[in-house]
């Protein structure tokens, strides 16, 4: 039985916690709605689709008072790339995941991952305008923020009893976001055209698929 893995220096990083403080003075409450809005608007007509008198009306700001918190359109894009993504609800769902085993743990982890896309589905709308717009210039950022606690939840699987190969966890955790992220994709795109055997069970095969590969035993 191959052993465990020394544990990397990451084990020792304090968490992170992703979930935004509540707005507590008139200007984070002005702030938060000017966000609200801007993402709603979006979503619904895309970054250049969308001006800054249109932001300021749908939340019911005058258009001057945008300036006191954001410098330009942009700033407010990447205000709501930052604080709206799902992936600030995605990681607290993560971190709450429960499991004594790799597969208990993953399972648990997947599902909440995948609860927390189903209803945060506009999100890919912002993503296409990062990619497209602003050829994913603010993705940086957003990998600096997310990747830490990604790795505190690659390290709790590392820890977990069923003894994982020896593959780098920056690798596993990728592969588990990339396999359940075409999950929820592939789920959203194809939905109800699927055939039924892509359907019946799919979860529970993505899981094994996952943990064993497709390669039956010899």
């Amino acid at each position: 039985m191959p052993a465990k893995r020394s544990t990397s220096s990451t084990a020792t990083s304090p968490k992170v916690s992703l979930t935004p403080a509540a707005p507590v003075t008139k200007g984070e409450r002005t702030r938060a709605i000017l966000l609200d809005a801007a993402k709603r608007l979006f979503v619904s007509k895309g970054y250049h689709g969308t001006s800054m008198r249109e932001i300021a009306d749908e939340a019911g700001l005058a258009l001057g008072g945008i300036y006191n918190h954001f410098g330009n359109k942009e700033d407010i894009f990447v205000g709501v790339l930052m604080e709206r993504h799902p992936f600030l609800v995605v990681m607290p769902a993560l971190q709450a995941a429960q499991g004594q085993t790799v597969e208990t743990l993953l399972r648990d982890a997947a599902q909440r991952m995948l609860a927390e896309l189903s209803q945060n589905q506009d999100f890919l709308n912002l993503m296409f305008i990062e990619l497209v717009e602003f050829e994913a210039k603010h993705i940086p950022r957003l990998f600096e923020m997310f990747f830490p606690p990604l790795m505190q939840f690659a390290l709790r699987l590392e820890a977990a009893r069923g003894p994982l190969r020896d593959i780098p966890l920056p690798i596993v955790l990728r592969s588990f976001l990339g396999l359940f992220f075409s999950y929820f994709i592939t789920d959203l795109i194809m939905g109800s055209q699927m055939p039924v055997a892509m359907k019946t069970g799919a979860f529970d095969h993505f899981i094994g698929i996952y943990l064993h590969g497709i390669l039956a035993a010899e």
